[in-house]
């Protein structure tokens, strides 16, 4: 098991020792949406309506972890501790909706 930090210390180490440099902050944004547009198609071909085309897989895990690779690279590149933002993100989300979600008919 991987914690956030020690992901942040092996996408970097990684990047360092085989990737040469990181892509720029813009290029990383870019691909980071293409990646979620490939987890899209994916979750679009097995919870929705289409078919996998021919030579498709279907691949949520390695989409998943893609999405994940580039989110930690841009973190990196910003100074994104993502454990910390995460904690707080986690702590904001409980504040502000600690009840809006029991108290939502439409998910009753």
């Amino acid at each position: 098991m991987m914690t956030l930090d020690e992901a942040q210390k092996t996408v970097d180490n990684w990047i360092k020792t085989y990737g040469v440099r990181y892509f720029s902050e813009l290029t990383n944004m870019t691909v980071l949406t293409e990646e979620v547009g490939e987890l899209a198609r994916v979750m679009a071909r097995k919870y929705g309506d289409q078919s996998f085309k021919e030579g498709e897989k279907c691949n949520l895990d390695d989409e998943m972890a893609d999405v994940l690779w580039v989110l930690i690279c841009l973190a990196n590149q910003t100074g994104v501790n993502l454990t910390e933002a995460f904690q707080r993100n986690l702590e904001k989300k409980t504040s502000r909706d600690k009840d809006r979600h029991k108290n939502n008919p439409k998910l009753k």
